[in-house]
């Protein structure tokens, strides 16, 4: 049986989320959630410059937390 066939649809997936050093720009967190969500790091990072604007820097928070507890 494939990978594909064995994944349950809309189910998260299977691997665990990791910093991604290699494609750090500060800490890597947008290079991990682009990994963990199979997409591209550069929607991660404009989504989070987007999201950090309309939410009056709350994300910088988000984004801090999550570089100190992953990995």
């Amino acid at each position: 049986m494939s990978q594909l066939e064995r994944k349950s649809a809309g189910g998260p997936p299977s691997k665990a989320f990791r910093l991604d050093k290699g494609q750090a720009k500060v800490w890597g967190v947008c290079g991990g959630i682009a990994n963990y969500f199979n997409i591209d790091a550069t929607l991660v990072r404009i989504g989070f410059v987007a999201g950090t604007l309309i939410g009056f820097g709350s994300l910088l928070l988000v984004y801090l937390l999550i570089a100190l507890i992953a990995d």
